[in-house]
C-alpha cells in the first residue's frame, strides 16, 4: 500500500491493490512532472500522455481506485480533472459521456472564452458538447470527434496538465465512446493522462473499435482481483474487533467469493444485527450476504414498504443524478413522503446524495431495475418521458424513455422520436438518429406520414450505413405518400447511397425510374443530372458514345439559369474533357455553370441538395484543361468549407485528393505528396477499402512516379491494394492506365503491355481520349518500341492527334515529349524542341521539366554539348522547384558527362 493510502482509513476497496496504487501513482506523477515523492521539484515539466486501463467486474473497487488517483492528482497539484461515468440508464443519450467530462470545465467560462478557446470548432462540436445550438440539420460525425480532439488538447497544452477520468466506461454513450477511442492514438503527443475503468464481460457491441483497444497487445489492463481470505480477514477485524475468529472471517470470505463491495456490506450487516464474529454466527453469514444483492436485495427492498418500493423504483428509472421531485412525480407521492423515503433507502445503503440522489453501487440500481414488473417498467418510461420533457431536459433525454416504451400507434411519441432524431443528427450522432426513427416507425405513424417517416429514417443513415439509407429510401420510393419534392430527393438521395457503395448500376437505374415519373421542371433536371453524373463516372459504362452524345443534345441550349441548367452543363464538360474534345469548347461550357466565376448560391461544397460531386467534377475538368488557378480556388475553397462545417470524413478527404490533383498538374510534387497521404489519412479514419481512397492511392502513385521514387510508389500501392478489379468508378488518373505506368517504371514489361493493352481497348470503345487522364498509348508505345517499332509509331501519332483535339500546351507538349524517342536524332531533336516550346506556356511545370531535360539528353547524344548544358541547367531548376527527385539526378549527371569544349559535329 502506498505511503499515501497508510496515512487514511483502510477501506476494503483498496485493500492488496499495492500494484495498482503504484501503477497510478507512477502514471500520475509522469503526468504532473512529479520526480519525487514530496511534491513539485523546481524544473518539472508535464510529463508524456498514457492511456491507463482498469479492468475489473462488478464490486472489485475500479471506482475506490479511480478517486484515490483523482486525489493523487490533487495531491500533486497543477493538474486539471476531468472525470465521468457511464450509466445504463443514459447508455442512449449521445456525448452524455463527454458532456460529463467538459461541461464543469467550461460552465464557469463567459461565451466569449467558450469561443475563443474553440475557435472554428465552437459551431460544430459546440452543438455535441450542450454550449451552443445546432448551426445545420446534420452535423458530420467525425468533424465532431475532431472539434471534441480539439478543445481537449486545448486544455492539456494551454491550462494544465488534463487528468480525464471515465468510470463504467463500458455503459459510456456509443458517441462518447467512439471519441475517446479514437482521441487515445494522440495521448503520446499530450500532457494528458486517460484512465478508463471498465467491466471486461460487459464490452459493449455498439463500438468495436473499443473493444480492440482494450483487448489489444497495444496497452495492458490492470486487472482487478477479488480478496483473498487474508485480507477479508483483516477487514473483519477492522471494523468488528481484532477477536474475530478465523472460522467467521473464512465464511465471510467464502459467501462473498473475496469481492470487495459484497465484503463491505454483509461486515455492516453483521455489525447492524450486533453478530458475534466468532464461528457459531457464521452459518448465519450466508443469509445476510444474499441481502446484499440479487433476490435478496429486492426482498430487503420491499420488506421498507411499497411507498419506499416506488420511490426506488423510480429512482432507477431515472437513471443517474437523479432529482428528488421528479422522482417524487414519478412514484406519485408528495414531496414530504418522497424525502421520507429517501431517507430510509440512504439508511439502508441504497440510495445516496441529498437533492440529487444516486445508488450506492451500480449492483444495487441494476438489481431494483430488474425488480420492476415489466409492465409497470414501460409504463413507468413512458411517464418519465413526458416529465422530462415539461422539466425541461430535452427530448434526447425523453426519448431514451420512449425507446423503452411498448408501440401503441401514439402519434406523441413518433413526433417525439422524430424531434429527437433531429436533434442527435445537428449535434452528430446519426446513429442515436436511426435508433430513434427506428423505434418510430414500430409505433408505428399514421400511414400518410409512414413514407416520410422512411425518407427520414434513410436520410439518418447516409453518413454511417449506406445499406441502411438505400432500405430505407427505397421502402419510401415505393410507397404512394410522399410527396413529389421529397420522392426527388428521395431518388436522388438513394442514388448517391448506390455510388458511394460503389453499386453504380443501381444508382443509375433508380433516378432513371424515378425520372420516368417526374414532370418537366427542376425536379426531373436533377434526376436527369444524377443519371448522367452517375452513367459518366462508370470505368465499364455502357453505350458511352450514345449517353455522351444525348447529354451534349441535352445541354446544347442550356445557358445556366438555374442549378439544375448548371449541373447538367458540369457533366457535360466532365464528359467533354475525358472524350478529349477541345479545351476552348469545354471550357466555355464550364463557365456557363459559374455565375459570376463562382458556385452558384445552393450549389455549395456542403450543399446537400446537389452533393459535392458537382462542384468536384468542375474543378476536375479545369485541372485537366489547364486552368489551374480556378481549380485551385475550388478545391481550396472546399477543404475550407469541409472543415467549417465539420465534414472531416470522405468529403475532406477527397477535397484533399482534388486539391493534390491540382498541384501534381503544377508540378509542386512535393507539395502534392504531403497533401495526398493527408487525403489518404482521412479516408483510412473511414474503415478499409473505401471507394474514397481509390483517388487518394491513384494520384499519390502518379505523383511519386514523377518524383522518380518508384519504390515508394509500389509501397503505396501494395497498402492500398491497388490490384485488379480496380474501381468501379471514374478516378484519377485512370487506374489501369497507372498500374501500367508502373509495372512498366519497374521493368515488368510484358506485364505493362497486358494491361495497357487492356486499358486502350476499354477506353477506346467508349470514345475516351484524354491523353492527360489516360496516357496509355503514349506508354503502350514506350513498352513495345525494341519489339514493334511501327506499332509504337502508330500508336504515338494517335495520342499526338489525340492531344491536338484537345489543343492545350500540356497535352500537346507532353505526347510530343513522350513520342521523340521512337524517332531517329533528327527528329527526335525536332520533337522535342517543339516540346519545350509548347510546354514553356504550360502551368504543369513537372511536364516542362522533364522536356528540358529529355531535349538535353538528345543534344547531348547529339554531340552539341554546350547547349546541352544549358538545357540540362534549366531543366535543373525546374525540376528543383517540383521536388522531382529522378529528373534533378538526369539533369546533373547528364551535364556533368557534357565534357567542356566545342560542339561536336550537328546533324
Amino acid at each position: 500500500m502506498s505511503g499515501h493510502q497508510r496515512e487514511r482509513d483502510p477501506s476494503a476497496a483498496l485493500f492488496e491493490r499495492e500494484r495498482e496504487l503504484a501503477v497510478a501513482e507512477r502514471a500520475v506523477r509522469g503526468l504532473c512532472g512529479r520526480q519525487g515523492p514530496d511534491g513539485p521539484e523546481d524544473g518539472d515539466q508535464p510529463g508524456e500522455g498514457d492511456l491507463l486501463l482498469i479492468s475489473g467486474e462488478a464490486g472489485l473497487g475500479k471506482t475506490a481506485l479511480l478517486t484515490e488517483l483523482r486525489r493523487m492528482a490533487a495531491d500533486f497539484g497543477g493538474c486539471m480533472v476531468l472525470f465521468a461515468r457511464g450509466s445504463r440508464s443514459a447508455e442512449q443519450v449521445p456525448f452524455h459521456v463527454v458532456r460529463q467530462l467538459l461541461q464543469p470545465a467550461l460552465a464557469p467560462m463567459t461565451t466569449a472564452a467558450r469561443q475563443e478557446l474553440l475557435g472554428g470548432w465552437y459551431d460544430i462540436a459546440g452543438p455535441a458538447l450542450g454550449i451552443a445550438p445546432p448551426v445545420g440539420p446534420q452535423a458530420d460525425p467525425q468533424g465532431v470527434r475532431d472539434g471534441l480532439d480539439w478543445v481537449v488538447t486545448q486544455l492539456a497544452v494551454t491550462r494544465k496538465p488534463l487528468l480525464v477520468v471515465v468510470d463504467d466506461a463500458h455503459w459510456a454513450d456509443p458517441e462518447s465512446l467512439s471519441w475517446l477511442t479514437s482521441f487515445s492514438v494522440r495521448l503520446g503527443e499530450l500532457p494528458l493522462l486517460l484512465v478508463l475503468a471498465y467491466r471486461p464481460k460487459e464490452l459493449p457491441d455498439h463500438t468495436p473499435a473499443f473493444q480492440d483497444l482494450v483487448e489489444g497487445r497495444s496497452v495492458r489492463p490492470n486487472e482487478l482481483r477479488t480478496l483473498t481470505p487474508e485480507a477479508v480477514a483483516g477487514l473483519v477485524r477492522d471494523a468488528l474487533g481484532p477477536a474475530a475468529d478465523g472460522p467467521f472471517c473464512r465464511e465471510v470470505w467464502a459467501v462473498t467469493d473475496g469481492n470487495p463491495y459484497e465484503v463491505v456490506e454483509l461486515i455492516a450487516k453483521a455489525k447492524d444485527r450486533d453478530l458475534e464474529p466468532v464461528e457459531e454466527s457464521a452459518p448465519l453469514l450466508r443469509d445476510l450476504g444474499a441481502a446484499a444483492r440479487g433476490k435478496g436485495l429486492v426482498s430487503r427492498l420491499e420488506l421498507l414498504g411499497s411507498s419506499v418500493t416506488r420511490f426506488a423504483w423510480a429512482a432507477a428509472i431515472l437513471g443517474t443524478e437523479i432529482e428528488v421531485h421528479l422522482a417524487a412525480s414519478l412514484a406519485g407521492m408528495g414531496p414530504a413522503e418522497a424525502a421520507d423515503n429517501a431517507d430510509q433507502l440512504r439508511e439502508a445503503r441504497i440510495l445516496t446524495g441529498t437533492s440529487r440522489l444516486e445508488f450506492v453501487h451500480p449492483l444495487i440500481a441494476t438489481a431494483v431495475y430488474r425488480a420492476i414488473p415489466g409492465a409497470t417498467r414501460t409504463a413507468m418510461h413512458g411517464q418519465a418521458a413526458w416529465l422530462s420533457a415539461d422539466a425541461g431536459k430535452g427530448v434526447a433525454v425523453s426519448a431514451r424513455h420512449l425507446l423503452e416504451v411498448h408501440p401503441e400507434g401514439d402519434t406523441d411519441v413518433v413526433n417525439q422520436l422524430r424531434a429527437a432524431a433531429r436533434e442527435h443528427l445537428a449535434v452528430g450522432a446519426p446513429d442515436a438518429a436511426r435508433r430513434c426513427l427506428e423505434r418510430a416507425l414500430k409505433e408505428p405513424p399514421p400511414d400518410e406520414e409512414r413514407a416520410t417517416l422512411l425518407y427520414e429514417l434513410g436520410c439518418a443513415a447516409l453518413l454511417t450505413s449506406p445499406q441502411t439509407t438505400v432500405n430505407h429510401l427505397r421502402a419510401a420510393l415505393d410507397l404512394p405518400d410522399l410527396s413529389e419534392e421529397l420522392r426527388v430527393d428521395a431518388a436522388y438521395r438513394l442514388s448517391q447511397a448506390y455510388a458511394h457503395n460503389s453499386q453504380l448500376r443501381e444508382a443509375v437505374a433508380v433516378v432513371a425510374d424515378q425520372a420516368s415519373r417526374t414532370p418537366p421542371g427542376p425536379g426531373l433536371m436533377r434526376l436527369q443530372a444524377a443519371h448522367y453524373l452517375w452513367k459518366g463516372i462508370q470505368v465499364e459504362e455502357e453505350d458511352a458514345l450514345g449517353r455522351s452524345h444525348r447529354i451534349a443534345d441535352l445541354a446544347r441550349p442550356l445557358q445556366g439559369r438555374n442549378n439544375a441548367e448548371r449541373a447538367l452543363l458540369a457533366l457535360r464538360a466532365f464528359d467533354g474533357m475525358i472524350r478529349g474534345e477541345n479545351a476552348l469548347e469545354v471550357n466555355e461550357i464550364v463557365e456557363r455553370t459559374l455565375p459570376n466565376g463562382r458556385l452558384a448560391e445552393g450549389m455549395g461544397w456542403t450543399n446537400t441538395e446537389w452533393g459535392f460531386e458537382l462542384p468536384s467534377i468542375i474543378g476536375i475538368t479545369f485541372a485537366y484543361t489547364d486552368r489551374l488557378d480556378q481549380a485551385e480556388e475550388l478545391f481550396t475553397d472546399a477543404v475550407r468549407a469541409f472543415e467549417i462545417s465539420g465534414w472531416s470524413g470522405a468529403h475532406l478527404a477527397l477535397a484533399h485528393d482534388f486539391l493534390g490533383l491540382v498541384q501534381r498538374r503544377r508540378g509542386q510534387l512535393a507539395k502534392a505528396e504531403q497533401t495526398l497521404r493527408k487525403g489518404l489519412e482521412l479516408a483510412y479514419r473511414l474503415g478499409p477499402g473505401l471507394p474514397t481512397q481509390w483517388d487518394g492511392t491513384c494520384l499519390l502513385i502518379d505523383t511519386l512516379i514523377a518524383r522518380g521514387k518508384i519504390d515508394e510508389a509500389q509501397a503505396v500501392a501494395e497498402q492500398n491494394q491497388f490490384y485488379p478489379p480496380y474501381s468501379p468508378v471514374i478516378v484519377l488518373p485512370d487506374a489501369a492506365c497507372l498500374a501500367g505506368r508502373l509495372l512498366l517504371q519497374r521493368g515488368r514489361v510484358k506485364e505493362a503491355v497486358a494491361e495497357l493493352e487492356a486499358a486502350g481497348k476499354r477506353l477506346d470503345e467508349r470514345g475516351r481520349h484524354n491523353t492527360l487522364w489516360a496516357p496509355w498509348a503514349l506508354d503502350l508505345a514506350t513498352a513495345v518500341a525494341d519489339e514493334e517499332p511501327e506499332r509504337a509509331r502508330e500508336l504515338a501519332e494517335t495520342a499526338i492527334a489525340h492531344a491536338h483535339r484537345f489543343g492545350t500546351e500540356t497535352a500537346i507538349g507532353e505526347a510530343l515529349r513522350r513520342s521523340a524517342p521512337l524517332y531517329g536524332r533528327e527528329e527526335r531533336l525536332a520533337r522535342l524542341a517543339k516540346a519545350v516550346g509548347q510546354l514553356s506556356e504550360s502551368p504543369c511545370r513537372y511536364e516542362y521539366a522533364a522536356a528540358l531535360v529529355d531535349h538535353g539528353s538528345a543534344l547531348r547524344e547529339a554531340g552539341r554539348k554546350a547547349e546541352a548544358v544549358e538545357r540540362f541547367q534549366e531543366g535543373l531548376a525546374v525540376a528543383e522547384f517540383c521536388g522531382a527527385d529522378g529528373l534533378i539526378e538526369r539533369a546533373r549527371s547528364g551535364a556533368a558527362e557534357c565534357a567542356p569544349g566545342e560542339d561536336g559535329p550537328r546533324d
